[in-house]
Protein backbone atom coordinates (compact mmCIF):
# COMPACT_ATOMS: atom_id res chain seq x y z
CA UNK A 1 0.00 0.00 0.00
CA UNK A 2 1.42 3.67 -1.37
CA UNK A 3 1.86 5.66 1.59
CA UNK A 4 0.24 8.83 1.97
CA UNK A 5 2.81 11.91 0.67
CA UNK A 6 2.94 14.39 4.05
CA UNK A 7 1.16 17.95 3.51
CA UNK A 8 3.60 20.88 3.06
CA UNK A 9 4.57 22.85 6.02
CA UNK A 10 2.64 26.17 6.42
CA UNK A 11 3.32 29.32 4.49
CA UNK A 12 4.84 32.12 5.65
CA UNK A 13 4.24 35.29 4.09
CA UNK A 14 6.75 37.62 2.26
CA UNK A 15 7.07 40.86 4.23
CA UNK A 16 8.84 44.01 4.06
CA UNK A 17 11.60 44.47 6.26
CA UNK A 18 10.26 46.48 9.17
CA UNK A 19 13.52 48.96 9.38
CA UNK A 20 12.81 50.07 5.93
CA UNK A 21 9.37 50.01 5.44
CA UNK A 22 8.41 52.72 8.54
CA UNK A 23 10.26 54.99 6.01
CA UNK A 24 7.44 55.10 3.67
CA UNK A 25 4.29 54.27 3.26
CA UNK A 26 5.21 51.37 0.91
CA UNK A 27 2.55 48.02 1.02
CA UNK A 28 4.04 45.90 3.86
CA UNK A 29 2.53 42.04 3.08
CA UNK A 30 3.86 41.29 -0.57
CA UNK A 31 1.78 37.98 -0.35
CA UNK A 32 2.44 34.25 -1.69
CA UNK A 33 4.43 33.36 -4.19
CA UNK A 34 2.87 30.97 -6.71
CA UNK A 35 5.06 28.58 -5.53
CA UNK A 36 3.85 29.25 -1.97
CA UNK A 37 0.56 29.80 -3.05
CA UNK A 38 0.56 26.08 -4.45
CA UNK A 39 2.06 24.85 -1.08
CA UNK A 40 -0.47 26.36 0.92
CA UNK A 41 -3.32 24.94 -1.17
CA UNK A 42 -1.87 21.72 -0.62
CA UNK A 43 -2.19 22.09 3.26
CA UNK A 44 -6.28 22.25 2.14
CA UNK A 45 -7.75 18.95 3.50
CA UNK A 46 -10.55 19.31 1.38
CA UNK A 47 -13.61 18.55 4.37
CA UNK A 48 -16.56 16.78 3.16
CA UNK A 49 -18.47 20.00 5.10
CA UNK A 50 -15.92 23.21 4.84
CA UNK A 51 -16.78 24.75 7.69
CA UNK A 52 -14.58 27.68 6.05
CA UNK A 53 -17.50 28.45 3.94
CA UNK A 54 -19.82 29.40 6.76
CA UNK A 55 -17.24 31.61 8.20
CA UNK A 56 -17.21 33.57 5.04
CA UNK A 57 -19.90 36.65 5.48
CA UNK A 58 -20.52 36.25 1.39
CA UNK A 59 -20.18 32.74 0.63
CA UNK A 60 -17.22 32.02 -0.97
CA UNK A 61 -16.91 28.66 -2.41
CA UNK A 62 -13.22 28.11 -0.53
CA UNK A 63 -12.89 24.23 -0.87
CA UNK A 64 -13.34 24.78 -4.78
CA UNK A 65 -11.16 27.43 -5.22
CA UNK A 66 -8.64 26.35 -3.22
CA UNK A 67 -8.56 22.75 -5.02
CA UNK A 68 -8.52 24.91 -8.59
CA UNK A 69 -5.53 26.82 -7.18
CA UNK A 70 -3.73 23.03 -6.28
CA UNK A 71 -4.52 22.56 -10.10
CA UNK A 72 -2.71 25.36 -11.14
CA UNK A 73 -6.40 26.43 -12.16
CA UNK A 74 -5.69 30.07 -10.99
CA UNK A 75 -8.04 31.42 -13.86
CA UNK A 76 -10.81 28.75 -12.68
CA UNK A 77 -10.14 29.84 -8.99
CA UNK A 78 -10.15 33.56 -10.08
CA UNK A 79 -14.09 33.14 -11.21
CA UNK A 80 -14.79 30.44 -8.93
CA UNK A 81 -14.20 33.95 -6.06
CA UNK A 82 -15.72 36.58 -8.47
CA UNK A 83 -19.23 34.48 -8.21
CA UNK A 84 -19.20 35.29 -4.76
CA UNK A 85 -16.79 38.51 -3.89
CA UNK A 86 -16.14 41.56 -6.72
CA UNK A 87 -13.12 42.49 -4.84
CA UNK A 88 -10.70 39.55 -3.98
CA UNK A 89 -7.53 41.64 -4.10
CA UNK A 90 -8.88 44.10 -1.70
CA UNK A 91 -10.61 41.42 0.85
CA UNK A 92 -7.22 39.22 0.68
CA UNK A 93 -5.45 42.10 1.93
CA UNK A 94 -7.78 43.78 4.92
CA UNK A 95 -10.39 41.02 5.55
CA UNK A 96 -10.03 39.51 9.34
CA UNK A 97 -9.68 36.38 8.46
CA UNK A 98 -8.49 34.78 11.33
CA UNK A 99 -11.62 35.55 12.89
CA UNK A 100 -13.80 34.32 10.25
CA UNK A 101 -13.07 31.43 7.89
CA UNK A 102 -9.95 30.76 9.06
CA UNK A 103 -11.53 30.70 12.47
CA UNK A 104 -14.10 28.28 11.06
CA UNK A 105 -10.92 26.23 9.49
CA UNK A 106 -10.95 22.42 10.81
CA UNK A 107 -7.83 23.26 11.98
CA UNK A 108 -8.82 25.59 14.26
CA UNK A 109 -10.00 23.98 17.97
CA UNK A 110 -13.16 24.50 18.39
CA UNK A 111 -13.94 27.28 20.90
CA UNK A 112 -10.91 29.25 20.12
CA UNK A 113 -11.73 33.56 20.00
CA UNK A 114 -9.59 33.75 16.34
CA UNK A 115 -7.66 31.22 14.33
CA UNK A 116 -5.07 28.73 14.86
CA UNK A 117 -1.21 29.19 13.57
CA UNK A 118 -2.07 25.76 11.78
CA UNK A 119 -5.70 26.98 10.04
CA UNK A 120 -5.18 27.45 6.16
CA UNK A 121 -4.15 30.76 4.96
CA UNK A 122 -7.56 31.39 2.91
CA UNK A 123 -6.72 35.20 2.85
CA UNK A 124 -3.52 34.80 1.19
CA UNK A 125 -4.62 32.43 -1.60
CA UNK A 126 -7.44 34.74 -2.38
CA UNK A 127 -5.53 37.53 -2.89
CA UNK A 128 -2.88 35.14 -4.82
CA UNK A 129 -5.71 34.21 -7.07
CA UNK A 130 -7.18 37.95 -7.16
CA UNK A 131 -3.79 39.97 -8.32
CA UNK A 132 -3.56 36.81 -10.98
CA UNK A 133 -6.74 37.49 -12.04
CA UNK A 134 -6.17 41.56 -12.29
CA UNK A 135 -2.46 41.15 -13.68
CA UNK A 136 -3.82 38.37 -16.51
CA UNK A 137 -7.04 40.88 -17.65
CA UNK A 138 -9.64 38.21 -16.26
CA UNK A 139 -13.24 39.66 -16.55
CA UNK A 140 -16.16 38.65 -15.51
CA UNK A 141 -19.25 38.65 -18.08
CA UNK A 142 -22.35 40.96 -17.41
CA UNK A 143 -26.05 40.06 -18.55
CA UNK A 144 -26.32 41.93 -21.53
CA UNK A 145 -29.78 41.12 -22.95
CA UNK A 146 -30.97 41.48 -19.45
CA UNK A 147 -34.72 42.76 -19.23
CA UNK A 148 -33.79 44.64 -16.26
CA UNK A 149 -31.69 47.03 -18.16
CA UNK A 150 -34.51 49.55 -18.50
CA UNK A 151 -33.85 50.50 -14.47
CA UNK A 152 -31.95 52.98 -13.06
CA UNK A 153 -30.81 52.05 -9.95
CA UNK A 154 -29.40 55.08 -7.28
CA UNK A 155 -25.90 53.67 -4.73
CA UNK A 156 -25.50 56.43 -2.03
CA UNK A 157 -21.33 56.14 -1.03
CA UNK A 158 -18.35 54.54 -2.95
CA UNK A 159 -17.25 52.22 0.34
CA UNK A 160 -17.35 48.76 0.50
CA UNK A 161 -21.01 48.06 0.92
CA UNK A 162 -21.86 50.63 -1.81
CA UNK A 163 -19.55 49.28 -5.04
CA UNK A 164 -20.55 45.75 -3.61
CA UNK A 165 -23.68 46.36 -4.61
CA UNK A 166 -23.16 48.92 -7.81
CA UNK A 167 -20.89 45.41 -8.67
CA UNK A 168 -24.07 42.89 -7.82
CA UNK A 169 -26.50 45.14 -9.88
CA UNK A 170 -24.13 45.93 -13.18
CA UNK A 171 -23.63 41.89 -13.43
CA UNK A 172 -27.07 41.77 -13.98
CA UNK A 173 -27.63 44.83 -16.37
CA UNK A 174 -28.63 47.45 -14.44
CA UNK A 175 -27.87 51.01 -14.78
CA UNK A 176 -26.11 51.98 -11.34
CA UNK A 177 -25.08 55.46 -10.73
CA UNK A 178 -22.72 55.91 -7.54
CA UNK A 179 -23.10 59.34 -5.63
CA UNK A 180 -19.59 59.89 -3.41
CA UNK A 181 -19.85 63.05 -1.00
CA UNK A 182 -15.74 63.10 -1.33
CA UNK A 183 -13.70 64.30 -4.25
CA UNK A 184 -12.53 60.27 -4.71
CA UNK A 185 -14.09 57.13 -4.24
CA UNK A 186 -13.87 54.22 -2.11
CA UNK A 187 -15.15 55.46 0.95
CA UNK A 188 -12.95 53.98 4.50
CA UNK A 189 -11.20 51.55 1.65
CA UNK A 190 -9.76 54.97 1.15
CA UNK A 191 -9.20 57.42 3.13
CA UNK A 192 -9.43 54.81 6.62
CA UNK A 193 -7.17 52.05 5.30
CA UNK A 194 -3.13 53.05 4.79
CA UNK A 195 -1.38 52.66 1.39
CA UNK A 196 1.18 50.05 3.46
CA UNK A 197 -2.19 48.12 3.82
CA UNK A 198 -4.34 48.30 0.85
CA UNK A 199 -2.19 50.35 -2.44
CA UNK A 200 -3.96 52.55 -4.05
CA UNK A 201 -3.45 51.33 -7.13
CA UNK A 202 -5.38 48.01 -6.22
CA UNK A 203 -8.31 49.91 -5.32
CA UNK A 204 -8.31 51.95 -8.08
CA UNK A 205 -7.78 48.51 -10.39
CA UNK A 206 -11.37 47.58 -8.68
CA UNK A 207 -13.25 51.17 -8.74
CA UNK A 208 -11.82 51.03 -12.73
CA UNK A 209 -13.24 47.87 -13.48
CA UNK A 210 -17.22 48.66 -11.91
CA UNK A 211 -16.52 51.87 -14.77
CA UNK A 212 -16.19 49.26 -17.47
CA UNK A 213 -19.16 47.36 -16.00
CA UNK A 214 -21.26 50.70 -16.82
CA UNK A 215 -21.27 51.86 -13.40
CA UNK A 216 -21.75 55.94 -13.24
CA UNK A 217 -19.37 57.44 -10.21
CA UNK A 218 -20.11 61.07 -9.68
CA UNK A 219 -18.32 62.63 -6.67
CA UNK A 220 -18.41 65.81 -4.27
CA UNK A 221 -22.47 64.66 -4.61
CA UNK A 222 -23.60 64.46 -1.06
CA UNK A 223 -27.34 63.16 -1.49
CA UNK A 224 -29.15 64.97 1.62
CA UNK A 225 -27.65 67.97 0.99
CA UNK A 226 -27.51 68.35 -3.07
CA UNK A 227 -30.36 66.21 -3.66
CA UNK A 228 -33.26 64.43 -1.46
CA UNK A 229 -34.68 60.57 -2.26
CA UNK A 230 -37.16 61.88 -3.07
CA UNK A 231 -35.42 64.10 -6.15
CA UNK A 232 -33.62 60.54 -6.75
CA UNK A 233 -37.05 58.95 -7.15
CA UNK A 234 -38.24 61.30 -9.34
CA UNK A 235 -35.54 61.90 -11.53
CA UNK A 236 -36.34 58.00 -12.59
CA UNK A 237 -34.29 56.21 -10.51
CA UNK A 238 -36.32 53.31 -10.05
CA UNK A 239 -34.57 52.51 -6.48
CA UNK A 240 -31.71 53.40 -3.99
CA UNK A 241 -29.23 51.83 -1.84
CA UNK A 242 -27.95 53.73 0.97
CA UNK A 243 -24.40 52.88 2.14
CA UNK A 244 -23.59 55.79 3.76
CA UNK A 245 -20.70 54.05 6.06
CA UNK A 246 -20.08 55.34 10.08
CA UNK A 247 -18.17 58.38 9.24
CA UNK A 248 -18.87 60.51 12.72
CA UNK A 249 -15.91 60.48 15.22
CA UNK A 250 -16.57 59.34 19.06
CA UNK A 251 -14.46 60.98 21.67
CA UNK A 252 -13.83 60.12 25.30
CA UNK A 253 -15.30 63.13 27.01
CA UNK A 254 -11.98 63.61 28.81
CA UNK A 255 -11.26 66.87 29.82
CA UNK A 256 -9.31 68.89 27.41
CA UNK A 257 -9.82 66.84 25.04
CA UNK A 258 -9.95 70.43 22.62
CA UNK A 259 -6.59 71.15 23.04
CA UNK A 260 -4.81 71.82 19.87
CA UNK A 261 -2.85 68.53 18.13
CA UNK A 262 -5.75 66.01 19.55
CA UNK A 263 -6.78 64.27 16.26
CA UNK A 264 -10.20 61.79 16.06
CA UNK A 265 -8.41 59.14 14.32
CA UNK A 266 -11.17 59.91 11.40
CA UNK A 267 -9.60 62.83 10.76
CA UNK A 268 -5.86 62.05 11.21
CA UNK A 269 -6.63 59.22 8.73
CA UNK A 270 -8.43 60.88 6.10
CA UNK A 271 -5.15 63.63 6.18
CA UNK A 272 -3.30 61.48 5.46
CA UNK A 273 -4.55 59.00 2.89
CA UNK A 274 -7.04 60.39 1.13
CA UNK A 275 -5.33 64.23 1.01
CA UNK A 276 -1.55 62.91 0.84
CA UNK A 277 -0.83 64.91 4.06
CA UNK A 278 2.33 62.66 4.14
CA UNK A 279 3.88 64.59 0.90
CA UNK A 280 3.23 68.00 2.49
CA UNK A 281 4.22 70.52 0.86
CA UNK A 282 3.71 68.75 -2.72
CA UNK A 283 -0.06 67.77 -1.56
CA UNK A 284 -1.77 71.16 0.45
CA UNK A 285 -2.96 68.87 3.49
CA UNK A 286 -0.32 69.43 6.43
CA UNK A 287 -0.67 67.35 9.27
CA UNK A 288 1.02 68.33 12.58
CA UNK A 289 3.11 65.13 13.88
CA UNK A 290 4.95 65.48 17.67
CA UNK A 291 7.81 63.60 19.53
CA UNK A 292 5.57 61.67 21.78
CA UNK A 293 2.68 60.61 20.17
CA UNK A 294 -0.38 58.59 21.86
CA UNK A 295 -2.85 57.03 19.93
CA UNK A 296 -6.23 55.84 22.15
CA UNK A 297 -8.24 52.68 21.57
CA UNK A 298 -7.66 48.77 20.37
CA UNK A 299 -9.15 48.05 17.05
CA UNK A 300 -7.29 48.53 13.54
CA UNK A 301 -8.23 51.80 12.94
CA UNK A 302 -6.09 52.75 16.14
CA UNK A 303 -3.24 50.29 14.73
CA UNK A 304 -3.48 52.05 11.20
CA UNK A 305 -3.37 55.55 13.44
CA UNK A 306 -0.08 54.64 15.47
CA UNK A 307 1.69 53.42 12.75
CA UNK A 308 0.74 56.40 10.41
CA UNK A 309 2.30 58.66 12.84
CA UNK A 310 5.15 56.25 13.45
CA UNK A 311 6.05 56.39 9.74
CA UNK A 312 5.70 60.63 9.74
CA UNK A 313 7.94 60.88 12.89
CA UNK A 314 10.33 58.74 10.33
CA UNK A 315 10.00 60.65 6.99
CA UNK A 316 10.00 64.33 9.11
CA UNK A 317 13.27 63.28 11.32
CA UNK A 318 11.41 63.64 14.20
CA UNK A 319 12.57 60.89 17.59
CA UNK A 320 9.69 57.91 17.15
CA UNK A 321 7.84 57.91 20.25
CA UNK A 322 4.27 56.40 19.34
CA UNK A 323 2.28 54.20 21.91
CA UNK A 324 -1.32 52.86 21.74
CA UNK A 325 -3.04 53.39 25.06
CA UNK A 326 -5.71 50.82 25.88
CA UNK A 327 -7.69 50.39 28.80
CA UNK A 328 -7.72 46.44 28.76
CA UNK A 329 -5.40 43.25 27.82
CA UNK A 330 -3.77 42.72 24.62
CA UNK A 331 -5.71 39.73 24.51
CA UNK A 332 -8.97 41.51 24.67
CA UNK A 333 -7.91 44.03 21.54
CA UNK A 334 -10.10 43.83 18.56
CA UNK A 335 -7.71 44.51 16.31
CA UNK A 336 -6.34 41.50 13.93
CA UNK A 337 -3.28 39.81 15.41
CA UNK A 338 -1.81 40.78 12.04
CA UNK A 339 -1.50 44.11 12.11
CA UNK A 340 -0.70 44.21 16.21
CA UNK A 341 2.17 42.07 15.18
CA UNK A 342 2.98 44.57 12.69
CA UNK A 343 3.15 47.86 14.79
CA UNK A 344 5.70 45.79 17.60
CA UNK A 345 7.91 45.03 14.44
CA UNK A 346 7.53 48.64 13.42
CA UNK A 347 8.26 50.12 17.04
CA UNK A 348 4.83 50.79 18.40
CA UNK A 349 4.72 50.68 21.91
CA UNK A 350 1.55 49.15 24.10
CA UNK A 351 0.78 50.67 27.53
CA UNK A 352 -2.36 48.38 28.64
CA UNK A 353 -4.74 48.32 31.37
CA UNK A 354 -4.90 52.42 31.31
CA UNK A 355 -7.91 55.18 30.94
CA UNK A 356 -7.45 58.52 29.87
CA UNK A 357 -8.65 60.74 32.51
CA UNK A 358 -7.72 64.81 31.27
CA UNK A 359 -5.66 66.37 28.81
CA UNK A 360 -3.05 68.83 30.02
CA UNK A 361 -1.97 71.86 27.70
CA UNK A 362 0.45 74.95 27.43
CA UNK A 363 -0.24 78.52 28.03
CA UNK A 364 -0.83 78.18 24.27
CA UNK A 365 -3.44 75.53 23.95
CA UNK A 366 -1.57 72.57 22.64
CA UNK A 367 -1.55 69.13 24.48
CA UNK A 368 1.54 68.60 26.32
CA UNK A 369 0.71 66.04 28.49
CA UNK A 370 -2.05 62.98 29.63
CA UNK A 371 -3.23 61.61 32.83
CA UNK A 372 -4.28 58.16 32.87
CA UNK A 373 -6.06 56.00 35.78
CA UNK A 374 -4.49 52.02 35.81
CA UNK A 375 -7.49 49.59 35.38
CA UNK A 376 -7.76 46.30 36.47
CA UNK A 377 -10.38 43.73 34.82
CA UNK A 378 -13.63 43.31 36.09
CA UNK A 379 -16.25 40.89 34.64
CA UNK A 380 -17.33 40.29 31.07
CA UNK A 381 -19.52 43.20 29.06
CA UNK A 382 -21.97 43.29 26.78
CA UNK A 383 -19.21 42.46 24.33
CA UNK A 384 -18.07 39.46 25.79
CA UNK A 385 -14.83 41.02 27.28
CA UNK A 386 -14.02 41.43 30.60
CA UNK A 387 -14.58 45.16 31.74
CA UNK A 388 -11.78 47.28 32.52
CA UNK A 389 -12.25 48.85 36.18
CA UNK A 390 -10.04 52.29 36.87
CA UNK A 391 -8.09 51.64 40.41
CA UNK A 392 -8.60 54.62 42.75
CA UNK A 393 -5.64 56.72 43.49
CA UNK A 394 -3.56 55.01 40.81
CA UNK A 395 -2.79 58.18 38.79
CA UNK A 396 -0.04 58.94 36.42
CA UNK A 397 0.84 61.59 33.80
CA UNK A 398 3.18 61.05 30.42
CA UNK A 399 4.28 63.12 27.88
CA UNK A 400 2.26 63.56 24.84
CA UNK A 401 1.92 66.40 22.17
CA UNK A 402 0.40 64.85 19.86
CA UNK A 403 -3.06 62.64 20.30
CA UNK A 404 -5.41 60.34 18.77
CA UNK A 405 -8.61 59.14 19.56
CA UNK A 406 -9.59 55.79 18.17
CA UNK A 407 -12.53 55.02 20.50
CA UNK A 408 -15.15 53.76 17.36
CA UNK A 409 -16.98 55.68 14.98
CA UNK A 410 -20.90 56.61 15.14
CA UNK A 411 -23.90 56.77 12.29
CA UNK A 412 -22.84 59.39 9.40
CA UNK A 413 -26.64 61.81 10.21
CA UNK A 414 -26.43 63.89 7.31
CA UNK A 415 -29.28 62.37 5.03
CA UNK A 416 -30.95 60.13 8.11
CA UNK A 417 -31.65 64.34 9.46
CA UNK A 418 -33.52 65.20 6.60
CA UNK A 419 -35.43 62.57 5.96
CA UNK A 420 -37.50 62.15 9.07
CA UNK A 421 -39.64 58.86 7.36
CA UNK A 422 -36.25 56.86 7.03
CA UNK A 423 -36.53 55.14 10.44
CA UNK A 424 -33.31 54.59 12.65
CA UNK A 425 -32.40 52.89 15.95
CA UNK A 426 -31.04 54.93 19.34
CA UNK A 427 -27.45 54.83 17.84
CA UNK A 428 -28.79 56.69 14.60
CA UNK A 429 -28.32 53.47 12.62
CA UNK A 430 -30.65 52.84 9.88
CA UNK A 431 -33.53 49.87 10.88
CA UNK A 432 -34.03 47.74 7.64
CA UNK A 433 -35.77 44.80 6.99
CA UNK A 434 -33.19 41.81 7.82
CA UNK A 435 -34.36 39.86 5.36
CA UNK A 436 -34.14 42.56 2.75
CA UNK A 437 -32.17 45.32 3.65
CA UNK A 438 -35.16 47.40 2.93
CA UNK A 439 -35.56 50.20 4.93
CA UNK A 440 -39.00 51.97 6.15
CA UNK A 441 -39.09 53.70 3.08
CA UNK A 442 -40.45 51.57 0.01
CA UNK A 443 -37.56 51.46 -2.55
CA UNK A 444 -34.76 52.09 -0.69
CA UNK A 445 -32.13 49.56 1.21
CA UNK A 446 -29.08 50.05 2.81
CA UNK A 447 -26.20 48.38 4.29
CA UNK A 448 -22.73 48.49 5.81
CA UNK A 449 -22.03 50.40 8.49
CA UNK A 450 -25.01 52.38 8.79
CA UNK A 451 -26.99 49.39 9.68
CA UNK A 452 -25.86 47.84 13.18
CA UNK A 453 -22.74 49.79 13.48
CA UNK A 454 -19.68 49.65 13.04
CA UNK A 455 -17.63 45.99 11.30
CA UNK A 456 -15.57 44.58 8.93
CA UNK A 457 -15.27 45.09 5.14
CA UNK A 458 -16.47 41.81 4.01
CA UNK A 459 -19.19 41.74 6.65
CA UNK A 460 -20.69 45.57 5.10
CA UNK A 461 -20.40 43.65 1.64
CA UNK A 462 -22.43 40.84 2.71
CA UNK A 463 -25.26 42.64 3.41
CA UNK A 464 -24.98 44.89 0.13
CA UNK A 465 -24.80 41.64 -1.78
CA UNK A 466 -27.94 40.60 0.09
CA UNK A 467 -29.54 44.20 -0.69
CA UNK A 468 -28.96 43.52 -4.12
CA UNK A 469 -30.57 40.69 -4.48
CA UNK A 470 -33.20 41.97 -2.63
CA UNK A 471 -33.43 45.24 -5.10
CA UNK A 472 -33.32 43.04 -8.15
CA UNK A 473 -36.32 41.02 -6.98
CA UNK A 474 -37.67 44.28 -6.27
CA UNK A 475 -36.94 45.83 -9.79
CA UNK A 476 -38.84 42.52 -11.75
CA UNK A 477 -42.31 43.03 -9.76
CA UNK A 478 -42.04 46.64 -10.96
Amino acid sequence: MEAKKPRPEIQQVREFEAAKRVCGFDEVVLGFTQEQADKEALRCLQCKNPACISGCPVGIDIKKFIYQVTQKDYKGAYFTIREKNDFPSICGRICPAEYQCRKACILTKKGSSFAAPEAINVHFLERFVGDYGMNNDLEVSSEESSNLAKFKVAVVGSGPAGICCAGELARRGVKVVVFEGLHKTGGVLRYGIPPFRLPRNILDFEIDYLKKMGVEFIPNFIIGKVKTLDELFKEGFSAIFLGLGAGTPSFLGAQGENLCNIYSANEFLTRVNLMSAYKFPEFHTPVNIGRHVVVIGGGNTAMDAARVALRLQKMNGVASDTTIFYRRTEVEMPARRLEIEHAKEEGVKFRFLVKPEEFIGDEKGFVKKIRCLKCELGEPDSSGRRSPVPIGGSDFESDCDLAVIAVGLKANQILTKVTPQLKTDKYGDLVVNPETMETSVGGVFAGGDIVGGEGTVIEAMGMAKKASSAIINYLKKK
